[in-house]
């Protein structure tokens, strides 16, 4: 397989996995570019692997985990209370609400911690996997997701 049709193939799928983990479809792109140069760069060792997708994944999950050591800027979303009195138009409006409403929830993890919830979520990816992509132990995948699921509990029992 040849970098462009691995890009050709996979694209899409690493930008909506970015957009997971930013929150924000500018940076996911950003992210992605990112990372695709450096894949172009180390195309020869990706295409080694056995699961190309995966090391591509893990640069990807690397350099979001690192974005807070560059010269990248955190964004902080600001968002006024909902209006009560006012009735929701459409379900489509509620779906994007409950989606904002989750990237601000998962904003507010770690950085580690919000992979590794993508990871399981999203991409559906057991335990394993995750602990290849975020090179760490599975425990410390346990341990990541127990600890950003009971941060989010106590996060929504003081937002109710």
């Amino acid at each position: 397989m040849t970098y462009e049709e691995f890009a050709d193939a996979r694209l899409g799928a690493l930008l909506r996995y970015a957009v997971m983990l930013t929150g924000d479809p500018h940076q996911a792109q950003d992210l992605v570019q990112d990372t695709m140069v450096r894949v172009q760069l180390h195309w020869r060792r990706v295409a080694r692997s056995d699961a190309p997708e995966r090391y591509v994944r893990r640069m990807l999950t690397n350099q979001f985990v690192d974005w807070r050591r560059g010269s990248w800027v955190r964004r902080v979303f600001l968002r006024g209370e909902p209006d009560d009195s006012v009735p929701a138009p459409a379900d489509h409006v509620q779906s994007a609400v409950d989606r904002d409403q989750v990237w601000s929830w998962l904003s507010r993890l770690p950085r580690r911690q919000r992979a590794a919830l993508v990871l399981r979520y999203y991409e559906d990816l057991p335990d394993a996997e995750i602990a290849e992509v975020l090179g760490c132990a599975v425990g410390t995948v346990r341990s990541s997701i127990s600890r950003a699921l009971a941060t989010l509990r106590a996060e929504h029992v003081e937002v109710c």
